[in-house]
């Protein structure tokens, strides 16, 4: 994921039920496409669509739900139900309205801080629900879940057609809990395992020096701690005066844009293209290094592989242009849009993608990813073994 925090949240998307809080909802719920969000823009993102939305079919449809629905329906679960709709709408698998208590769940997620099995899933470029990394020694890592795994069910419920967000909600639970999963690998082997749920709070960050005075930094998501950590781990290794540097960002699904941009900055000197962001095809944004650079001239290598995404390929992608790094491992996710959060009065959040991130060099890498100088995947031996020979290459290219 690579998100832009929202400063200033608006209060969108009341109250319904009667028609006329129907109404209000439908045209509020067009102004979350109207242009104001981070940035200043000459015309609604969505300019096509009108002032206001045709909302009597939606009303019918209530009617017919509250007359007849042999069930037990609420005010709230009607007002979440339409709130969900508008975002699930864009068939964007990025864009979901979160409640408050599905907002507290996905940031404390997005913070290391949940409970489930430890493993970030998205959508593959045929909207199959899919693993893009788990996080190593958590339970999806030891009950064999692997990246680029398809998970078809959850608890016997198929996935077809299931939202990212809603298979989240559905795999986390409390500790000691199980959830059943069934995932095809390599488009032909059906697997099924029972994973027991455990709290996972980790850092998203671990560094230590390697044999020849080489100095490793892993970032296993961007989150409110990289920055501040990554910078104590270059300092550090600036005292130490490493000959290298290898930062290891495999199976990173991503996390805070702000993050990945600060990251970046310990490389590059300040001004230093990290990316632009576009809408249509036109430039919005762009982003540059802020200064700081103290890890400028260290010959660094940066490890990626399938599990790379989002935020960690932003970063690999502009120390690799900027001639800052060498990438070694396998090819990178492909996830090249990113994604604000606009924060409501209720606690619930709105994530929508607003815009595709360019590299320095021009290129957007959604569904294509990056693919490193130098290709080395890990054999299935290898891994049993303990064997990582992208580790290994890497020490031995900044040895030579």
């Amino acid at each position: 994921m690579n998100l832009r925090p929202r400063v200033n949240g608006r209060k969108i998307l009341r109250s319904l039920v009667n028609i006329f809080i129907l109404l209000a909802i439908f045209m509020i719920g067009v102004n979350v496409g109207n242009g104001r969000l981070e940035w200043s823009r000459n015309k609604p993102v969505s300019g096509d669509l009108p002032a206001q939305l045709n909302f009597g079919g939606v009303d019918d449809v209530y009617q017919a739900l509250k007359a007849n629905y042999d069930g037990k329906l609420t005010q709230s679960q009607l007002e979440d139900g339409m709130k969900h709709g508008l975002a699930a709408s864009t068939k964007d698998p990025y864009t979901v309205f979160f409640t408050a208590k599905e907002a507290k769940e996905f940031n404390d997620q997005l913070n290391n801080s949940f409970s489930g099995i430890g493993a970030q899933l998205g959508k593959d470029k045929d909207s199959n629900l899919e693993v893009i990394a788990p996080i190593d020694g958590l339970p999806a890592d030891k009950a064999g879940i692997k990246a680029k795994d398809i998970i078809v069910s959850i608890n016997g419920t198929t996935t077809s057609g299931m939202s990212v967000d809603d298979a989240v909600n559905r795999i986390r639970g409390p500790k000691g809990t199980k959830v059943k999963l069934q995932v095809v690998r390599n488009r032909a082997e059906t697997l099924d395992f029972t994973i027991t749920r455990q709290d996972i709070n980790l850092p998203s960050v671990k560094t230590k020096t390697l044999d020849g005075n080489i100095g490793y930094i892993q970032i296993t998501s961007f989150s409110n701690d990289t920055t501040e950590s990554v910078q104590k781990a270059a300092q550090n290794f600036k005292k130490q005066n490493v000959k290298g540097i290898v930062l290891d960002m495999r199976d990173n699904p991503g996390g805070l844009l702000d993050a990945s941009i600060r990251v970046s900055s310990l490389w590059l000197p300040q001004g230093t293209k990290i990316l632009d962001e576009k809408q249509g095809g036109t430039v919005i944004d762009s982003s540059s290094s802020i200064g700081g650079d103290v890890l400028n001239g260290i010959p660094t290598v940066v490890l990626i592989n399938s599990g790379s995404a989002s935020a960690s390929e932003i970063t690999a992608g502009a120390l690799r242009d900027n001639k800052a790094a060498y990438i070694i491992g396998e090819k990178s996710y492909g996830k090249g849009v990113v994604q604000q959060l606009i924060n409501f009065g209720d606690g619930s959040q709105l994530k929508v993608t607003v815009a595709s991130w360019y590299r320095p060099n021009g290129q957007n890498i959604n569904h294509l990813g990056i693919t490193p100088d130098k290709v080395i995947k890990i054999t299935e031996a290898e891994a049993k073994a303990g064997t990582d020979t992208q580790l290994q290459a890497a020490q031995a290219y900044l040895n030579k």
